[in-house]
């Protein structure tokens, strides 16, 4: 029963997936028929609430609550160190041989069919920004999602950074699999999520994930009683930083607004030393027990892109909360030498990141509200609404809370455009 049970099920996802393409599919023959009707050039640029006309920019349909991949994919497109990596792919229908020369997923439950997230995620960045369509449904991407990653099948809203996490991951694991020509058992579809798996395996060979978004931080415990120093170097792909106590305070209407949280501020809380409280006592090799003590990150290698996630979202016994605080974030020139463990050792100007996307949460709560996206292409800001896009100020972009910020690393020669 249970089978029969599964099968009816796939059979509806398939049968769903099938009427999103065709729905997707008529939408499109009456756009273009539209298109073709009419005369004015100007028919398929999109116009926002200033009436700026967003030329040759690519929406992405939301397929019900899909806002929050939809917000990392358009991020990041607009990361061209990434995204040009994966447009320059071959793609497998090119290649000769039955994977063509890449790791597929062979997933349990539909032995006959292997699937490719990295050939979909190609696909959806070569689509957008091709000024052909004004949107489409990037729904063959999600079906190889859910196959691989069942934590975010079904349509209800999912976080946004844990699906960065468990995207880069996975196209990471899956070009692994690609360069050693053998089967990864990494490639297996995810086990549940818990905690302490949502850290990123990203061990082994590098592929061009770790190489745009790795960095590695050094973890410093000392502990208190003895006064033994131990170090380990973590790989990061992204820094998730707290936003300080102090400035989540409600304001009544009458009160005097505190000063404004920083990004930097929420890095120095990040790097700050901090005395690790009763819960979780370092186990000292020296005392041989579980000793007070105190614990400092470093960063000891800062990668191309920086990727800073706010944590906007905590638990109570209950809820998840959401800080709603807004923190003041800069566009260009974002030092980072003040965290790095060994400054005198880099380039000045290696240590200043520009901005080039941002995602925003929308509402009061996780598992509802809205994600949308803020990318620079060609030196313009765009706002990425599911399948609207418009052309927005630099004043705009900077005004939102922020919950992803990516920023790209400033290379010797470049001096930013606008300062």
């Amino acid at each position: 029963g249970e089978n029969t049970k599964r099968k009816e099920k796939r059979i509806r996802v398939r049968e769903h997936l099938q009427s999103l393409e065709n729905s997707v599919s008529n939408t499109d023959r009456q756009r273009k028929r539209k298109r073709s009707d009419s005369s004015s050039p100007d028919s398929k640029l999109k116009k926002d609430s200033d009436g700026t006309v967003a030329q040759c920019a690519t929406g992405l349909r939301n397929l019900g609550n899909t806002c929050f991949m939809n917000a990392i994919l358009q991020s990041l497109s607009n990361i061209q160190v990434f995204s040009c990596y994966f447009k320059e792919l071959p793609s497998v229908a090119l290649r000769s041989g039955k994977t063509a020369g890449r790791r597929m997923y062979h997933t349990r439950s539909q032995g006959d069919s292997s699937v490719s997230l990295v050939e979909e995620f190609r696909k959806i960045l070569c689509s957008l920004w091709q000024g052909s369509q004004t949107a489409f449904s990037p729904d063959a991407l999600f079906y190889v999602i859910w196959k691989i990653m069942p934590s975010f099948r079904g349509y209800q809203q999912q976080d946004a950074h844990e699906f960065l996490r468990y995207l880069l991951d996975h196209l990471h694991r899956e070009m692994q699999g690609s360069k050693n020509g053998s089967p990864s058992p990494a490639l297996s579809p995810d086990r549940p999520k818990h905690a302490s798996e949502s850290k990123c395996c990203i061990n082994g060979t590098s592929t061009i994930v770790t190489s745009v978004f790795g960095g590695i931080l050094q973890n410093e415990v000392y502990c208190l009683i003895c006064g033994t120093e131990s170090r380990k170097f973590d790989p990061f792909l992204d820094l998730s930083l707290d936003i300080p106590s102090q400035f989540r305070i409600k304001f009544t209407k009458d009160q005097e607004p505190g000063p404004t949280c920083t990004l930097n501020d929420c890095l120095r809380s990040f790097t700050d030393l901090e005395e690790l409280d009763e819960t979780e006592l370092y186990m000292c090799h020296k005392c041989k027990k579980r000793q007070k003590s105190t614990k400092k990150f470093w960063i000891q290698k800062l990668p191309k892109v920086l990727c800073l996630h706010l944590k906007r979202f905590h638990w109570t016994a209950f809820l998840r909360n959401k800080i709603d605080t807004y923190v003041e974030f800069p566009m260009h020139g974002l030092d980072m030498k003040s965290f790095l463990l060994e400054p005198e050792n880099s380039l000045p100007a290696r240590c200043l990141y520009d901005l080039a996307a941002v995602v925003v949460h929308h509402g009061s709560g996780i598992g509802s509200g809205h994600y949308t996206a803020y990318g620079l292409h060609e030196g313009r800001w765009y706002h990425f609404n599911d399948s609207t896009v418009t052309l927005v100020s630099e004043e705009a972009v900077l005004k939102a809370k922020a919950y992803i910020l990516f920023y790209t690393e400033r290379s010797d020669q470049e001096s930013p455009a606008k300062l």
